[in-house]
């Protein structure tokens, strides 16, 4: 049984209480019980506990790393038989890694489901110090991460809405508050992803009408306006995304950072990052659900790492990178890059992303403003639109300074990917990237890494499959 990690991210979040009251720690099987509700402290540990299933590995490690070696940025030189199966286009439902996102996922909605849906009900006169205003804010924090989860599920276990407009297939949609990740006993049939989609967009809404603009390293409107540019990025809204990308730039809130470094040494504090996955020394690789796990023991090599997912070859290619260089005119290569041999004895390099090997305690980045000028930037581009005080160009070539390299004089779809790549690369963006426009995820990898292939996505879980009569499994996938 996993339990949440409350009180040692309660330190790093800070919380409605006072310093004198102790938070009590809710075990996830008891998450569901309505005592839960019968004091702030207990009430507060809840919602802080969807914040500690959202550092799961499996929700923020895991994917993100599955995402960039499907993908053309990383050769994956790992020897764990689940991340080959994916890696090689082979998953099949029993697959143990694809299994824990599907259930780690589905354990975080429940957890917000028990907040979004009891909390409302609970009198403030029964509590005392609760209010009204701390109780729409705690439901805005959960309805936030909830989008966030369905928006990482729906990502991985369906076809992208380019696919055929969003009327596929996406996962189930469930509201109601329930124990554990298990939702066999709901016997649902999966959503669309338009439907999946509306959802997602409604809770988002929802957030940003309540959050706070500055709400230290929990959820802020910021960070649900930034994940809804995405979103409507990925749908192809264009002027929606342009719009609410322009509305975080502008907000006063996040800024460029020079040192890129900084994004993830000093992680929460930096005023690049937007949301972030919090990782403590506490959170290391004895912690069952500690992303920086993944983060750290993947992206870097021996001795820190396990040295499995070095750049590939194509995007050292697209930072300009030679034979025989150390470094290349980009930035964003020369400072976050090292070299090293790769659990395959070849001489590669690293990222320096998630840097933190000594306490397993790098962040994991969810989303920075660098994402919403490359928002911008798409979108104007393909919209025909001009939101905001900067072109496509303009935008493009103010990360391109940062990055110490000339301005383009003309930028096209081609060149704002290429410029998403190498600032978002290690983060996961690579796969969706490439299916929503359309790409192979692979150089020359023909029809099995083809978009709209069966085993770009995830298989529905054996588990779901096996218990479930009334679920439809992916084709291609048994």
């Amino acid at each position: 049984m996993k339990t949440i990690k409350v009180l040692a991210l309660i330190l790093g979040l800070g919380v409605f209480i006072s310093c004198e009251d102790q938070l009590n720690v809710v075990p996830e099987d008891n998450v569901a019980s309505n005592t839960v509700f019968g004091s702030l402290a207990t009430i507060n540990g809840a919602a802080v506990g969807v914040y500690s299933l959202n550092q799961s590995g499996d929700l923020n490690g895991n994917p993100q790393l599955m995402g960039d070696f499907m993908a053309d940025d990383v050769n994956f030189v790992g020897s764990f038989p689940s991340l080959q199966e994916i890696d090689q286009f082979e998953t099949l439902a029993t697959n143990a890694s694809i299994d824990n996102i599907w259930f780690d996922g589905y354990q975080l909605i429940g957890a917000a489901n028990n907040v979004i849906v009891n909390l409302p009900e609970v009198s403030v006169d029964d509590v005392t110090g609760l209010t009204e205003a701390t109780k729409a804010q705690l439901v805005a924090e959960c309805k936030f991460l909830r989008a966030l989860t369905y928006f990482t599920m729906v990502n991985v276990f369906a076809q992208p809405f380019q696919f055929s407009g969003g009327s596929n297939l996406g996962v189930p949609i469930v509201t109601q508050p329930f124990a554990g990740g298990d939702i066999t006993e709901f016997q649902l049939e999966r959503s669309t992803v338009n439907e999946v989609h509306a959802f997602i967009e409604q809770d988002l809404l929802d957030a940003i009408a309540v959050l706070p603009e500055d709400n230290g390293v929990r959820a802020e409107a910021g960070s649900a306006r930034a994940l809804l540019a995405r979103l409507y990025l990925y749908r192809e809204q264009f002027n929606d995304a342009a719009n609410f990308a322009n509305q975080v730039i502008t907000s006063g809130e996040y800024s460029l950072v020079d040192n890129y470094n900084s994004f993830y040494n000093d992680g929460e504090t930096s005023a690049e990052n937007i949301f972030v996955a919090v990782n403590t020394p506490s959170d290391g690789p004895q912690e069952e659900t500690g992303s920086d796990e993944v983060y750290v023991t993947f992206y870097n090599p021996a001795p820190g790492g396990r040295g499995d997912a070095p750049f590939s070859a194509d995007l050292l290619a697209d930072f300009g990178f030679a034979v025989g260089d150390t470094i290349t005119d980009d930035r964003r290569f020369d400072d976050l890059s090292q070299p090293a041999t790769d659990a395959g004895g070849n001489a590669t390099f690293f990222t320096l992303k998630y840097p933190d090997v000594v306490n397993n305690a790098s962040n994991g980045p969810i989303l920075r403003i660098t994402e919403m000028y490359l928002i911008r930037a798409e979108a104007n581009l393909r919209g025909g639109l001009s939101v905001g005080p900067n072109t496509p160009l303009a935008d493009i070539n103010l990360l391109r300074t940062r990055a110490g390299l000339p301005d383009l004089l003309s930028v096209d779809l081609d060149g704002i990917l290429t410029e998403r790549r190498k600032e978002l690369c290690f983060e996961g963006h690579r796969r969706m990237d490439l299916l929503r426009n359309n790409r192979n995820l692979r150089p020359g990898g023909g029809a099995v890494s083809a978009p709209g292939a069966n085993k770009v996505i995830f298989p529905i879980v054996d588990n779901e499959i096996v218990n479930n009569p009334n679920i439809t499994q992916n084709p291609g996938n048994f």
